[in-house]
């Protein structure tokens, strides 16, 4: 239905990687999915399952578990990961990818030892606790405040809207060390059985599978060395991770969009209406080809963007986010806009074509249609990036 992947883009061992991820989906995730759902959770055995496959550790040093990646590996994982029609299965799976990249970039050896290999492994549950009860994308406000006392910070305050927020065994958590604004925001990692970590579990209108959670953090003591980086060094840390966290997400919408399309053409060409299938209709496989349109636009948008995240260094070195003068984290944004829109636009047209069949509890394309909202969102909210995107592109 879809071109194939650019041969200039992904190579043999990218299409391997893609088929271990499809296997590892089809196998674990496809047919658990509506049970999980409906049980707002998933065993904490796919972790580690996760892991023994290889997907765990795509994009992180191999001295902790991890597997280098190029960008596209994590596209293919990402996309891959959509196709299952549960974005909340994948949000609290792979929730250690915007847990740890911080970790990885700004923490101590010390920590990083401390911390890598458990997740890694499957063993251990990462989650990132930045949106707060009255700031979301707005990050520089936060009021989460870490006072230090000797060899311990002191927090206080609420995160909100977190993913794995209810079985994380570590969090990474924006806090406020020093005065207002972006130079105030330092982060730490807190460990679940902290004293005074208190967790309240979230329902919500879509991502059932995926346990998000109120944190509330009363006079918690945090050891010192949690500390990930200086004081007052972690507003750049996370402003990378969101770019990370925007092209997984918009990966993933893809993902979920592909789905839409192949249940619609399953169903278009298996049911019968007015004497002949579904699919003889031209107005259905009109809607069929603006689907099919839409997948292969953001589909080039992602592995262009990709292919210039692995072709230009970032302002800390190395390779990824912020190069071309900055020009990528506006293209990451619209990225991310595109993509969910591509997902909102097939999951309507899928539903649509499915009719009464698409509104039914645990069939693919119900629970995507409940999810779509999530991903114009999660990550930053359509017009919060619209805005970040004018500002890095000068208007």
């Amino acid at each position: 239905m879809l071109t194939k992947p650019n041969p200039r883009h992904y190579t043999s061992d990218h299409e391997a990687f893609r088929a271990t991820v499809r296997r590892f989906v089809e196998r674990e995730i496809i047919p658990n999915a509506a049970e999980w759902d409906e049980a707002s959770g998933f065993p904490r055995a796919l972790y580690a399952k996760a892991a023994a496959a290889g997907l765990l550790g795509v994009g992180f040093p191999e001295e902790y578990g991890g597997t280098p990646a190029d960008h596209f590996y994590r596209l293919i994982l990402a996309e891959e990961m959509g196709r299952s029609g549960s974005g909340g299965i994948g949000a609290s799976l792979m929730s250690h990818t915007i847990g740890l990249p911080p970790v990885v970039a700004g923490g101590s050896p010390e920590l990083k030892a401390r911390i890598l290999p458990g997740v890694l492994a499957g063993e251990k549950i990462s989650a990132l606790a930045v949106t707060e009860p009255g700031a979301g994308s707005d990050v520089a406000q936060l009021a989460t405040t870490a006072k230090r006392d000797g060899d311990h910070y002191v927090v206080n305050g609420a995160k909100m809207f977190i993913t794995s927020g209810m079985r994380a065994d570590w969090t990474t958590v924006a806090v406020r060390t020093g005065g207002p604004g972006a130079s105030g925001v330092s982060l730490l990692m807190v460990e679940r059985d902290t004293p005074g970590f208190i967790r309240t579990e979230l329902k919500k209108m879509g991502w059932w599978a995926s346990d998000t959670a109120e944190l509330h953090f009363d006079d918690c003591c945090v050891p010192a060395n949690n500390l990930i980086g200086a004081e007052g060094q972690a507003f750049p840390l996370i402003m990378r991770n969101f770019n990370g966290e925007r092209l997984t997400l918009a990966a993933s919408a893809c993902g979920a969009a592909i789905a839409c399309l192949e249940d619609a053409v399953a169903w278009a060409r298996e049911r019968n209406t007015f004497g002949q299938p579904l699919i003889g209709h031209q107005v259905i496989r009109h809607k069929l080809v603006d689907m099919v349109e839409r997948i292969e636009a953001t589909r080039a948008l992602l592995d262009d963007l990709a292919a210039r995240l692995d072709s230009f260094p970032s302002p800390a070195g190395g390779r990824g986010a912020g190069g071309e003068g900055g020009s990528l984290i506006a293209q990451t944004a619209m990225a991310k806009n595109y993509a969910a829109r591509t997902m909102q636009f097939c999951a309507d047209a899928a539903v649509q074509i499915l009719g009464g069949s698409g509104y039914m509890r645990g069939v693919r394309v119900e629970r995507i249609y409940r999810e779509v909202k999530v991903m114009m969102i999660g990550g930053g909210a359509e017009e919060v990036l619209k805005d970040l995107a004018a500002r890095q592109l000068g208007f």
